[in-house]
């Protein structure tokens, strides 16, 4: 998905997003937002819904879990690998690269 001109993405609310491993089988993104505001009024909203994710990474929204924390402005998200980690199929072994694809991804 990429971003209309002039809306809101990712980037422009969260001080920094990072994703890693969570055990062999789970990816988890760090959404860390910049101010209150910005997590009040994005980090439950539509655009990242587990539908919305389960869009852009091709998950079953069904098996994406998001974990609100409020009191450090941070959205979690977690979902499962698509091959365990070191399998043949593997392209990011720590998935620090998974957090990329949400970086343009509109808000508004």
């Amino acid at each position: 998905m990429t971003a209309t001109s002039g809306a809101t993405r990712v980037k422009d609310v969260c001080r920094q997003v990072r994703s890693k491993v969570a055990g062999p089988f789970w990816v988890t993104i760090d959404l860390m937002f910049d101010t209150q505001e910005n997590y009040d009024q994005y980090a439950e909203s539509p655009a990242l819904s587990a539908e919305a994710i389960g869009a852009i990474y091709r998950i079953d929204p069904a098996a994406i879990s998001l974990y609100p924390v409020p009191q450090l402005r941070v959205l979690k998200i977690s979902y499962p690998r698509r091959s365990p980690q070191g399998g043949v199929e593997e392209r990011d072994l720590h998935s620090g690269q998974q957090y990329a694809y949400l970086l343009d991804h509109p808000l508004d």
